[in-house]
């Protein structure tokens, strides 16, 4: 009896298991670090009449800068795991109109609600009562 054959499929069989198992574990281990230092913008259209985004930068000693539709300044987050919080400390109107300070109010409240962070695909994902999906800036 030849026992060639039934190497090569024991071999296979080996093989693709390995694969396989080394695919099941492979999205946990590929998950991406939190982008401190990225310049982070809103996946969203501007709002009507201006080219403005809202954005965000996380330093590393949990500063983070914040932009919104119009108001600008800082902040604290605290990220740990998955896990995130951020509050406003500081920001300034920038000569809102009314209708900019509205939907500046109604964003940072969406922001203040975010509790975990996630990527999907090349988006960060802050994840609260709405998911805000973030695009790390090209330039």
């Amino acid at each position: 009896m030849h026992l060639a054959p039934f190497r090569a499929i024991t071999v296979a069989l080996t093989a693709c298991v390995a694969a396989t198992s080394l695919f099941l574990c492979a999205p946990a281990a590929a998950q991406k670090a939190f982008p401190y230092g990225a310049e982070l913008r809103l996946d969203a259209k501007p709002m009507a009449g201006s080219k403005r985004l809202p954005w965000l930068q996380f330093a590393d000693d949990g500063a983070v800068d914040i932009d919104l539709w119009c108001a600008s300044g800082r902040g604290r987050a605290t990220v740990v795991d998955r896990t995130i919080t951020i509050v406003p400390t500081a920001l300034r109107d920038n000569q809102c109109s009314p209708e900019q300070l509205v939907a500046d109010k109604d964003f940072l409240g969406k922001l203040m609600q975010v509790t975990a962070w996630r990527w999907e695909g090349f988006l960060l994902v802050l994840e609260g009562p709405e998911a805000l999906r973030w695009r790390p800036a090209s330039n």
